[in-house]
């Protein structure tokens, strides 16, 4: 197929690029190489395949409709996969506009040439952070998402909300998938598992904030792009999955592990609560198990393994 992957060169994007193209497809890499963090990280992420002949690198902005359009006319795309986003809690809490600009009106540009090219199946890259501050847990795909607790939820909740919009309006097979907490090799640098991990080996402090007792779902890149490939090849109208580890790491226990992987001690830094952080983040990924046929291979301890491993190669110098 022919694949368009927006946020190519990102995280997780780049990652998909790499299965997806080791898979036979076609990939139509999109990126705005914006300045979020240094856009050269990005350009590292997916140099090695440049040279890939079924590699097509693109610098554009989602927020551009006729550009877009342009793509769309020039290669017949069969999947969108967009994952291109403002990304960060903390981040959207200052600057919401842009979050609401990229991320809303980016994703609505897509959808929109999605019906009118008809694209054959829409996957959505959201988040668990749409479930706000849920005390129920584990968090489901059916649970009430309505009161996020930052500008950034609510930005992917609004995509969500037009997502199913353009499903029933005109028939897209349109899959969500939230996200959570993702770590492993290529870690944005401003994610807590690469600043914590430059800063303990290099001795410098980290920020614990609270006690140590708030927890996360951390899941493994691999285990991820797993579930996207598997969401690729199942279009079944309208589908909201939750792709998780399922099993919550605590604050406490993350810095042990990195501690563990690294052979160094933390310089730890106490810290309040933030504003828009959530107490904690567990899926429920039964329904990813039922319909995908998906569920994690990689524990925590060994994805922070191969998370410190790339780390001390690409930081060698």
């Amino acid at each position: 197929m022919k694949i368009l992957v927006t946020g190519g060169a990102g995280f997780i994007g780049s990652h998909l690029c790499d299965r997806l193209l080791n898979e036979g497809h076609t990939v139509v890499c999109l990126d705005y190489l914006s300045d979020y963090y240094d856009p050269k990280i990005k350009i590292m992420n997916v140099f090695h395949n440049f040279n890939h002949p079924n590699f097509i690198f693109l610098v554009k902005n989602v927020m551009e409709k006729d550009k877009l359009e342009k793509i769309f006319q020039k290669y017949p795309i069969d999947v969108v996969i967009h994952l291109a986003a403002r990304a960060g809690v903390r981040a959207s809490l200052e600057e919401p506009l842009q979050f609401r600009d990229t991320n809303v009106v980016g994703t609505i540009n897509l959808l929109e040439l999605s019906k009118i090219f008809k694209v054959k199946h829409f996957i959505f890259g959201s988040s668990s952070s749409v479930y706000g501050d849920n005390k129920k847990v584990p968090f489901t795909e059916d649970d009430l998402v309505d009161w996020p607790i930052s500008p950034y939820a609510t930005s992917k909740r609004a995509c969500e909300l037009y997502c199913y919009n353009y499903h029933y309006i005109c028939g897209l097979n349109t899959t969500i998938l939230r996200f959570f907490n993702v770590f492993g090799p290529r870690n944005r640098p401003d994610m807590a598992h690469f600043t914590f991990t430059q800063a303990i080996d290099k001795g410098l402090p980290i920020k614990k904030f609270g006690d140590g007792s708030s927890s996360r779902d951390y899941t493994f890149i691999e285990d991820i792009i797993e579930g996207i490939v598997k969401t690729l090849k199942k279009p079944l109208g309208f589908e909201i999955i939750n792709l998780g580890n399922s099993h919550p790491i605590t604050l406490n226990t993350m810095i042990a592990t990195l501690e563990k992987a690294l052979g160094k001690k933390a310089v730890i830094q106490e810290t309040p609560l933030q504003l828009g952080d959530v107490e904690k983040t567990y899926a429920d990924i039964s329904k990813a198990k039922k319909i995908l046929g998906w569920e994690p291979k990689t524990s925590y301890e060994d994805g922070v393994k191969k998370l410190v491993a790339w780390y001390k190669t690409a930081h060698s110098s």
